[in-house]
């Protein structure tokens, strides 16, 4: 890993505090009054997302039961939250087993039942499953699936329960029935667990002059049409990408809209939507991919260059190879027409886009210097990352960027950052002269992760920055 600057470390920490001790609001403009966020409770019957549950979009395939005296028991673990009720009609401890990820979801959702109905705990009345109680192939026997109530056992209670049950982060939600809500995980070693994705490599956003560009040929110092703080129609500076990976196979979601859109976005990338048809866009907020269903409403760019709302008429999916995951300046773009944010894996956009503004002040420092002493800087890069002048292609799209630095003087640069991205046999390296050549998931993202388990409390964390916290 690159070397991290101090400057950059000490950024990065007090952002961290400042997180501890700010609350931050859901939207995608970041100059209006908080307000909190409505929960929409679940139908009965309904399912989130909506297709079944052994499907790749939600819970995957069945892998086998577990028994006791099977060498897959050790791959389950033992919940011993006391803040959750197990019913244990058994008298086995049977419904306090489960898999990792199953137990990571069941104790965020106790908090947040906790929080929603202060004196109500969350209570478990099923999941793991030794005696042959469900039907073949039921995620109950791998420890994958629980049924819950709430402690009160209040029935009206139970659809913003599930509702609660898909924030936590379950990736398949049953309102099964008026007694219990079902829900489920992935495998623990699930790709879909391990690794993150965003955008596809055909996913088109829109360069200068109204130019389409794919994913996979976008660069960092494009600019990208993106929603200001104001709801206006900008171009959006892409600073780094946080996420790239071009061999990496995903599972992605195919969101296609009433005018013909079609946005192509992995599962837990933050898309800024609404349940119901808003014209505000400051009602829709930014919630994780995988909870749009049918019928829900998401922001396009019209071709009077405004935004609208726009309704989801449909919800498929299908494995892609390529991840890409562009930083931009106001933290979204429009990608496939749709809005969409440059973040993920934390369902909160505020959240999220002040705890990269460090990155984004260092990026700013750096494209500054850039523009005072290009030649020195490309130089440096060069003999770094030992790169042959003449064995590689320079990219330089020749779009004239724009360049703020912290007095308000505005630079202008045509591409500099570009005269330090090189492809070679098809595949990209970039080099940044303050972060090094990057490909996967980002530093900073990682340094993010590792300082936020340092100061923030665990249930608002995950153990390992590469397959949850990285943002993308």
């Amino acid at each position: 890993m690159t070397p991290v600057p101090r400057f950059g470390l000490l950024a990065a920490a007090c952002t961290c505090a400042w997180l501890l001790v700010h609350g931050c609001g859901p939207g995608p403009g970041y100059g209006v009054r908080l307000r909190p966020r409505r929960l929409t409770p679940l139908a009965y019957k309904q399912h989130v997302p909506n297709v079944s549950e052994n499907n790749l979009g939600a819970s995957g395939r069945a892998e086998g039961k577990i028994t006791r005296h099977s060498e897959r028991f050790n791959e389950l673990v033992c919940n011993y939250n006391p803040d959750i009720d197990f019913k244990d009609e058994e008298r086995t401890k049977a419904d306090r087993f489960m898999t990792k990820r199953c137990k990571d979801c069941l104790n965020k959702l106790a908090i947040a039942v906790m929080n929603q109905w202060p004196g109500v705990r969350l209570r478990v009345t099923e999941a793991w499953d030794e005696d042959d109680n469900h039907p073949s192939g039921s995620l109950h026997y791998e420890g994958r699936a629980v049924d819950i109530t709430t402690s009160d056992r209040d029935i009206k209670k139970y659809g913003l329960l599930a509702q609660l049950a898909v924030e936590a982060g379950f990736d398949w939600v049953y309102y099964e029935s008026k007694y219990h809500v079902h829900c489920s995980v992935k495998a623990d070693h699930s790709v879909a667990v391990e690794k993150g994705g965003c955008f596809s490599a055909s996913g088109l956003v829109t360069v200068a002059e109204g130019v389409q560009k794919p994913m996979s040929n976008l660069r960092p110092g494009d600019s990208v049409l993106a929603l200001s703080e104001s709801g206006g129609i900008i171009f959006s500076r892409v600073l780094l990408f946080l996420h790239l990976d071009t061999e990496h196979r995903s599972t992605f979601l195919i969101l296609s809209t009433e005018n013909g859109h079609r946005l192509t976005i992995t599962p837990n990338h933050l898309i800024f939507m609404a349940p119901n048809l808003k014209l505000d866009y400051n009602e829709y907020y930014a919630s994780f991919a995988r909870q749009v269903t049918r019928g829900a409403y998401v922001l396009i760019c019209g071709q009077d260059g405004h935004v609208h709302p726009s309704q989801i008429v449909s919800v498929s999916q299908e494995e892609r190879i390529g991840v890409y995951a562009p930083l931009t300046e106001h933290g979204n773009l429009f990608v496939d027409g749709v809005l969409a944010s440059s973040y993920a894996s934390i369902e909160d956009q505020r959240l999220a886009h002040w705890a990269f503004g460090p990155l984004r002040f260092l990026v700013g420092l750096s494209r500054v210097f850039m523009a005072v002493n290009p030649l020195t800087v490309v130089m440096q890069g060069a003999a770094e990352v030992h790169t042959n002048f003449s064995s590689h292609q320079i990219l330089s799209e020749g779009h004239t960027s724009v360049i703020h630095n912290s007095s308000g003087v505005v630079h202008n640069a045509v591409n500099k950052m570009n005269s330090t991205c090189f492809r070679k046999h098809n595949s990209m390296l970039y080099f940044d002269c303050l972060y090094g050549a990057q490909v996967g998931v980002h530093w900073y993202a990682r340094l993010l992760c590792t300082i936020a388990q340092v100061f923030c409390k665990p249930q608002f964390v995950t153990e390992d920055p590469v397959k949850e916290i990285s943002f993308c």
